[in-house]
């Protein structure tokens, strides 16, 4: 399943330049980091440990396994926002909604460590999630952008778009607002 919607992300590499093909290369990674892979570089050592049977088992032609230089270049040269659907319409798959079960959602921003830059004035990168406490899986991820006071309108996005029903939904204090 998460192959086939791999496929459905568009590949920004010319045709000449397709030695590794993105299905493949993408889950490959998400079973490195599964597997506690932190950096391009623990990815690479997870494909060349495991090239044999994943190459045997998922029938693919690459002759060797990628570099990290490559995993590097097409995993930052992705639309992250096309990333983001796939694995949205892959929790979508992985749930099923009992409209007598009550589900519950959290919703909940975070600030990624480490992802502030000092000598370019960058602010840290906060990241907005819903997730379902009751099958632990993480439905969706936004960016917030500007200041934590966005977060409110991330979360009403996140509202219409998730687009589920029978459901509570638990957020912290800072989404008790009369105004907004």
């Amino acid at each position: 399943m998460l192959l086939t919607l791999f496929n459905e992300i568009p590949d920004f590499r010319r045709a000449q330049g397709k030695m590794y093909d993105l299905p493949h290369l993408l889950l490959f990674s998400v079973l490195a980091i599964l597997s506690g892979a932190d950096s391009y570089r623990k990815v690479e050592s997870f494909l060349t440990e495991h090239f044999k049977i994943l190459k045997q088992k998922l029938e693919i032609k690459w002759k060797r396994p990628p570099g990290y230089t490559t995993i590097r270049y097409i995993i930052q040269g992705l639309d992250p926002s096309e990333l983001e659907k796939a694995f949205r319409k892959y929790a979508q798959s992985l749930i099923s909604l009992d409209p007598k079960k009550y589900m519950f959602i959290n919703l909940d921003g975070k600030t990624v460590r480490g992802s502030f830059n000092h000598f370019q004035d960058k602010k840290a990168v906060q990241i907005f999630s819903a997730f379902l406490a009751n099958k632990n899986i993480i439905l969706a991820h936004e960016k917030v952008t500007k200041n934590k006071r966005n977060e409110i309108s991330v979360a009403r996005k996140l509202f219409k778009e998730l687009g589920v029903k029978h459901c509570i939904f638990t957020l912290d204090a800072l989404h008790c607002q009369k105004k907004q």
